[in-house]
């Protein structure tokens, strides 16, 4: 296999595990937003889920990245990860993808910063994640090379699916308030 093929499949299922891990930690974020106990799962446990399962999709998005940045056949230029709407192909789609970038990188450094910039403006940059997860997933339907597959569609499906009970679940009246 050649160094150029390497880079193409690396990217590619990066890109699909990152979109996976964000929809996880999406679902187990507005799990958390609500104050109720998840069934089977602590509270803190549930918590570190989500923080890692972010963190690990961080990793994920880097390396799709830094491979479709060194492979020649996927012509992305650094501009294109930094300024959206800006690449050479399927613009508005990679947009969305280099938006949901800078809006992951919003929601991580803020949230590492969290002790030190407060709970408040923590929370008001963590709102981003309502429009980065969406935008992962339309970018990932519209710059996707295996968008034809059926494979490709259950994924992506899967990601609603589990987003979708979260923000349904979330909902749902507890009839006590906040845990």
């Amino acid at each position: 296999m050649a160094v150029n093929e390497a880079l193409w499949y690396l990217g590619r299922g990066t890109g699909l595990m990152a979109l996976l891990l964000l929809s996880v930690a999406t679902a187990l974020g507005i799990a958390t937003s609500t104050g109720r106990v998840l069934p089977g799962l602590p509270r803190f446990a549930v918590t570190a889920l989500h923080r890692n399962a972010g963190l690990t999709a961080v990793v994920f998005v880097i390396v799709h990245i830094g491979t479709l940045l060194l492979d020649p056949e996927a012509q992305l230029r650094l501009v294109d990860v930094i300024v959206p709407f800006v690449g050479d192909y399927r613009p508005f789609w990679l947009g969305l993808g280099t938006l949901a970038f800078d809006l992951l990188l919003a929601v991580m450094i803020t949230s590492l910063l969290r002790q030190r910039i407060g709970w408040k403006v923590w929370r008001i940059v963590h709102w981003a994640a309502y429009a980065l997860w969406p935008a992962g997933l339309l970018h990932a339907i519209g710059t996707g090379t295996d968008a034809t597959q059926v494979w490709y569609w259950i994924a992506a499906a899967l990601s609603v699916i589990t987003v979708g009970a979260a923000f349904l679940w979330r909902l749902v009246p507890t009839g006590g308030g906040r845990a």
